[in-house]
């Protein structure tokens, strides 16, 4: 028997800042604020406050600029993995100061992430061997640069601070009260890609962290309740040994990350749901495993976490214990070791002695067909009041930011 998830949803007012209009050979490509890629609350914050981050800035797929905006030059570059068209560099990652009041969401502030030289940074592409290739809107090539960005998942820490994760990497990023980069943590053996970048860089992460998919790096990140750890999911499974292992395998890696020591001390492994267990998006064609992601995970007290699991129109919420029963043996971060778990589980043959997080689902949008599709950022008021956001990707598609709040019933 299926149980239907209750709560009551609420779509808060929310105005979206308009950034720039271009025009195009076919429409006008208007251009707004996007803080919907993560969300987080900092200890002690007043009632109602809360933190936004944006990703990289706007950014085209090929088949968009070329059938949308008539962009036919750019039709070279369409079978070319992962390319972007980037209309505008100079908006770029930035975090935002938020608050609800009542039914309404209003944007407090908004600062881009700087270097030490007071530089914003870029959402280019960064240099090394996985880069992902980006292009003007008249077709040159975007060079990559060491300080790019992708930022993807936001933590607020009680000192002042911000954790940042990002994607391209993938890295995490410390950054401080007025959006100074600190530092950034980095697979290890990648430190000479980000050289001249104007802040220290810290081969802090395993070097099997670059075998992930374009574009589907570090996206979700929490802190824990103590603040000595990070959790920080990968979107997807990695393309580790390669692409066709990314996209048969059906679990997520989950690192905790120590602070003090910069190190992973732990690994989870995320099982998505069936594809065609997605109904609204199963209901608009055929979904494969490579269409799940993990877009956001919250921590909720003790070992708990809360991970937002989605296709497109469908997101599910659900509470797993990342205690030391669930944890992963170091080897398999070893990217000389065989086999990977992708492959593993991609062929439904992961040993008994690798365990997988037991789920508990708490919300899905299939209950409820007011929510609208594409939700990355979540955030928790109280043990059952969170804030959901759809990413609106900037409004190249004419999307607007939609904030839902979800109380749970008896959770």
């Amino acid at each position: 028997m299926v149980v239907k998830c209750q709560a009551d949803v609420t779509r808060l007012a929310f105005e979206d800042e308009c950034l720039t209009a271009i025009d195009l050979p076919k429409d006008t490509l208007r251009l707004t604020r996007g803080p919907g890629s993560g969300l987080a609350r900092r200890a002690g914050d007043p009632p109602g406050k809360f933190w936004a981050i944006g990703d990289r800035g706007p950014n085209l797929k090929v088949e968009l600029a070329v059938g949308r905006y008539g962009l036919q030059d750019l039709d070279r570059f369409a079978e070319l993995d992962g390319a972007k068209i980037m209309p505008r560099l100079d908006i770029g990652p930035s975090i935002s100061e938020l608050l609800v009041d009542g039914d309404r969401v209003t944007c407090v502030r908004t600062f881009p992430l700087r270097d030490r030289a007071g530089r914003p940074l870029t959402g280019a592409p960064i240099p090394g061997d996985f880069s992902e290739p980006a292009f003007t809107l008249e077709g040159a090539p975007i060079a990559p640069d060491p300080r790019g960005a992708d930022t993807e998942g936001i933590v607020a820490a009680a000192d002042g601070t911000f954790w940042v994760a990002d994607e391209y990497g993938p890295s995490l990023l410390h950054v401080a009260s007025d959006g100074i980069v600190i530092a950034r943590w980095v697979p290890k053996g990648t430190g000479h890609w980000f050289a001249g970048a104007d802040y220290p860089i810290v081969e802090a992460l395993p070097a099997i962290a670059v075998r992930r998919q374009l574009n589907r790096g570090f996206e979700g990140l929490t802190l824990s309740p103590d603040e000595a750890a990070l959790f920080a999911a990968f979107q997807s499974p990695l393309a580790w040994p390669d692409k066709a292992a990314h996209r048969r395998a059906r679990h997520v890696r989950i690192w905790k990350i120590c602070l003090v020591s910069a190190s992973v001390i732990a690994e989870y492994l995320y099982p998505m749901d069936p594809p065609d267990s997605f109904k609204r998006d199963a209901a608009s064609g055929p979904v494969r495993r490579r269409d799940l992601k993990v877009s956001e995970i919250v921590a909720l007290g003790g070992n708990r976490l809360l991970v937002l699991e989605r296709g497109s129109a469908t997101t599910k919420l659900y509470k797993v214990n990342a205690g030391p029963r669930r944890m992963v043996g170091a080897r398999y971060r070893d990217d000389a070791h065989q086999p990977s778990l992708e492959t593993m589980s991609g062929e439904d043959r992961l040993d008994k002695d690798i365990p997988v997080l037991v789920k508990k689902l708490d919300f899905s949008t299939d209950d409820h067909p007011e929510i609208g599709p594409d939700l990355e950022g979540m955030v928790a008021f109280d043990k059952n009041t969170l804030l959901l956001v759809n990413d609106n990707d900037f409004g190249i598609e004419g999307r607007k930011t939609e904030f839902w709040r979800v109380i749970l019933e008896n959770k």
